[in-house]
């Protein structure tokens, strides 16, 4: 249910599982850790959804069996925060619970006008990913992060581009070409200078 497309220097992983809101079991959540991971050799990675919703977040049934609180999440994130080439979130909808931490570890993040972001996760007694809130604080600020996680607030797509959660609206039969044209100049570029100007720009 995750397929995979490798174009000249450009991955695009696209979450199919549109007839359950692309909802992600453990499975899934292994093969997108493990489709990152293999990433390093890529130039440029787009993570992408089928359908209309990107990801509701973790499959119900298996959240309630664990899936919430387990490591998996975490080492997806940190294996696309770690690539050392451009990482683009192509959402093609709602972005919600666990699934934003993926869209969090991206180095940029487009998202179609019907877009919603929520991360329900304390109302449902649990604590976000370990690095979620910082990525998310880093982005957005202390104060809008605990808006989302603590407040509860449904962003709708033109606040989250305001707030600086995502960072451009684009029609929905543009996003993937958008997200290539982004890419262009970095699958252009001598890949140790494209590593280098990341590198300089985390804080």
């Amino acid at each position: 249910m995750i397929a995979l497309e490798k174009d000249a220097g450009i991955w695009t992983a696209t979450i199919d599982r549109p007839d359950k809101a692309n909802s992600l079991t453990g499975a899934m959540l292994e093969e997108l850790a493990e489709i990152a991971e293999a990433a390093q050799e890529a130039r440029v990675f787009i993570l992408s959804g089928r359908g209309k919703v990107f990801s509701a977040g973790a499959d119900l049934e298996e959240a309630r069996a664990g899936l919430a609180t387990s490591p998996v999440w975490e080492r997806l994130s940190s294996a696309i925060a770690a690539l050392p080439g451009l990482s683009i979130a192509a959402l093609n909808g709602t972005l919600a619970g666990g699934a934003m931490g993926m869209a969090l570890a991206c180095d940029l993040r487009l998202a179609v006008p019907s877009a919603k972001f929520f991360y329900p996760v304390m109302k449902l007694g649990f604590l976000p990913q370990p690095s979620d809130p910082g990525r998310m604080a880093a982005l957005i600020g202390p104060a809008r992060t605990k808006l989302i996680l603590m407040g509860g607030q449904k962003i709708l797509a033109e606040e989250a581009l305001a707030f600086g959660l995502i960072d451009r609206i684009v029609a929905p039969d543009a996003l993937l070409t958008s997200a290539r044209e982004i890419a262009a100049d970095t699958l252009a570029a001598d890949p140790i200078i494209a590593a280098g100007i990341k590198t300089l720009c985390q804080t």
